[in-house]
């Protein structure tokens, strides 16, 4: 499996689309397994996107987990992405 990255950034004025969403979204990312994500924060720690690391066989099928992500459903993000993402171990 390879690792993939998901970018999404909220639309202006999608803060109660972003609270009635997040338990699916929440139940969707759980179930899937998706050990790293959560939101993306302003200076004033509100949530204005959402980034998430996952695995998949390749990018189409990345894409189309991204497509069922109850936040996308609900077209919470304006913009969204998905790339492969190649972990590095830094040396110390």
């Amino acid at each position: 499996m390879k690792k993939f990255v998901f970018h999404g950034l909220d639309r202006p004025d999608s803060t109660a689309l972003r609270a009635a969403t997040l338990p699916a979204h929440a139940d969707y990312q759980h179930r899937r397994g998706n050990p790293v994500g959560g939101p993306l924060l302003d200076a004033s720690a509100t949530s204005r996107g959402t980034l998430i690391i996952f695995e998949a066989p390749d990018l189409i099928t990345a894409q189309a987990i991204i497509a069922d992500d109850p936040f996308v459903i609900a077209g919470l993000f304006a913009t969204t992405s998905v790339y492969e993402f190649r972990a590095v171990d830094w040396p110390t």
